[in-house]
């Protein structure tokens, strides 16, 4: 099953890659009247942050803004689960500048192309995309000093071994700053078992409370709900009613020490 959900998933961004648009303006996943624009703005980007990265960066597919909570400085190594056409990973480097780096994490060779193209056409010298599942990082032990992740660790069928490598990865006293997606109330069979739903971050929500306690048990001390708010689901989705109260968007924080 989890194979089959990771098939799911890279399928579905891969044709989100290729056609340049989120699934929320191309198929009848999302409501057809909400840009990537418009959603990034819902969930917390600045008009200055859109406009800091190369055309075809933002596919609309966060669901909040991890680098704004992430206090990256000057020289930070920075990893991004998940890093798709590279939003986050173009704004923390920004951040981090020069004498810092930004990692990106892909499994869809279809975003990473587009990601590193995205690099050249931005001359983002300070960014590399790696090709790898975030359950089993291509990244070396205590290598990065601040993971950000926006609406990914979700998708993972896996989240306790996501955590687990997210530990693994981080410095002594790394930081851990994710935006996802929880569930404050079961959702309706029917999202459960949607494909769509899966590959749009629903489907594969799990309760908040769980979601910080896998945190916890891998070793992350002070973790912390930064912000929360319900998600946008009636901009997202179509015909899924009994979502809009379920799903709440989360910004963590956490601390290896």
């Amino acid at each position: 099953m989890d194979k089959d959900i990771k098939k799911i998933v890279k399928e579905g961004y891969a044709k989100v890659a290729r056609q340049g648009t989120s699934c929320c303006s191309s198929s009848s996943c999302c409501s057809s009247s909400s840009s990537a624009r418009d959603i990034s703005k819902t969930v917390g980007y600045t008009e200055d942050e859109m406009n800091a990265v190369p055309d075809g960066v933002n596919l609309g597919l966060g669901c909040g803004n991890p680098v704004a909570i992430a206090s990256l400085k000057e020289g930070d190594v920075v990893l991004d689960l998940g890093s798709g056409a590279g939003f986050d990973a173009f704004l923390a480097a920004k951040k981090v500048g020069k004498t810092g780096r930004v990692i990106g994490v892909d499994m869809t060779s279809e975003m990473l192309e587009r990601a590193r193209a995205n690099a050249k056409k931005g001359g983002f010298d300070n960014v590399e995309f790696r090709s790898g599942e975030i359950e089993k990082l291509p990244v070396e032990d205590s290598e990065i000093d601040v993971i950000i992740s926006n609406c990914v660790i979700n998708l993972s069928p896996d989240k306790e071994t996501v955590f687990k490598e997210a530990f693994r990865v981080l410095k002594p006293g790394g930081r851990l700053m994710v935006s996802d997606l929880v569930l404050a109330k079961d959702l309706p069979k029917q999202i459960k078992e949607s494909v769509e739903a899966y590959v749009g971050c629903l489907a594969g929500a799990i309760r908040k409370e769980a979601y910080l306690r896998l945190i916890s048990m891998v070793g992350f001390q002070d973790v912390k709900i930064i912000s929360e708010s319900s998600y946008p689901v009636d901009a997202m989705v179509n015909n899924f009613e009994g979502a809009q109260d379920a799903v709440v968007s989360i910004k963590v924080s956490a601390v290896k020490k």
